[in-house]
């Protein structure tokens, strides 16, 4: 049996789909190829239940359609699974070959006319790994124990244990913890527990990791825009606390069984925070929470300004004392 996976962004959402396509693999005993968007083709290589990659080109649709076209159709697939439910990654499964083309139950631009099916009733009251095992159960296989099966580079670290990375961006302002609160906890904790401290982040993190660097100097280490997806995922492996804001990160270290700290803003952690145990969300209980949205409607974003390092701190000192 043949699948084709579509999930094509973003690195959040990646994760969260992975426990869908181990319970495939494992109820189905298929081949399992994934398209994804071209800068996540690495990471998803690290993804044990999948066989092949297809790279979606969307900087390049057009000029690269017909190769995507040729390698999209490779093979006649069983069963063609969106997990995306766009309408351009509904596009991508009407352009496949296959038998039977399963969207979400979420879908929306109209994607739902490109599909045979939906799998499960909407309901977006749980969280996204839940929902997406919506299409085991419409395939009528039995939902085993949600996992990440991962298998990312070994990276070679300095610095003693405990080890705690600090993920200080995010895609969206909203989501932002203040970068000098960042540096305090990140200061008070190497001071406090003498911790190695590992900065990390994407080439848009690079400026707030060198502040947050040159206030807490020390033992730490800035790997900010020097590290590849797969990489940072061996990174992350090897930390004994994660502290982040809601970002494709922290996902990416709950996946690795590393425990995750995650400060909540717009957005809801029943849907999105880090899955499994181990793991702990700080947020505030304002009446406008949550808001999903990138701009807030106060003068400041009052959600994160009012988690406090003192909260954060007593967390992490918490979850290191537990890690023992």
């Amino acid at each position: 049996m043949k699948i084709l996976v579509i999930k094509l962004s973003s690195l959040g959402d990646l994760f969260c789909a992975l426990p869908v396509v181990h319970n495939l693999k494992v109820a189905l005993n298929a081949q399992i190829d994934w398209v994804t968007q071209d800068e996540y083709v690495e990471l998803v290589k690290c993804f044990t239940p999948v066989d092949r990659v297809i790279p979606f080109h969307r900087k390049a649709f057009f000029s690269g359609l017909l190769a995507f076209i040729q390698d999209l159709r490779t093979f006649e697939y069983d069963y063609i699974v969106d997990l995306q439910g766009l309408l351009k990654s509904a596009v991508v499964a009407r352009l496949a070959r296959g038998k039977w083309r399963i969207g979400p139950s979420f879908s929306r631009e109209g994607a739902c006319l490109f599909y045979d099916a939906e799998a499960g009733k909407r309901n977006k009251n749980r969280h996204a790994v839940e929902e997406s095992l919506d299409v085991v159960r419409f395939l009528k296989r039995e939902v085993i124990e949600p996992e990440f099966p991962t298998k990312f580079p070994a990276v070679k670290l300095e610095g003693k244990r405990p080890r705690v990375a600090i993920l200080p961006g995010s895609r969206w302002q909203t989501k932002t913890w203040p970068t000098g609160r960042f540096a305090q906890v990140a200061k008070r904790l190497a001071d406090e527990k003498n911790v190695s401290i590992f900065l990390l982040g994407g080439s848009a993190d690079i400026e707030i990791c060198k502040q947050i660097h040159g206030a807490i100097g020390g033992n730490t280490v800035n790997m900010a825009g020097k590290t590849s997806l797969p990489e940072m995922g061996g990174i992350l492996k090897q930390m004994d606390l994660v502290i982040s804001n809601d970002s494709g990160p922290a996902h990416m270290a709950a996946a690795a069984r590393t425990p995750v700290l995650v400060m909540f803003g717009p957005t809801d952690p029943a849907r999105t925070g880090p899955y499994g145990v181990g793991h702990r969300v700080i947020k505030t209980m304002l009446p406008c929470q949550p808001c999903f949205s990138r701009a807030c409607r106060y003068d400041s974003v009052k959600c994160m300004d009012e988690l406090t390092v003192d909260t954060v701190c007593a967390a992490a000192l918490d979850m290191l004392k537990s890690r023992k």
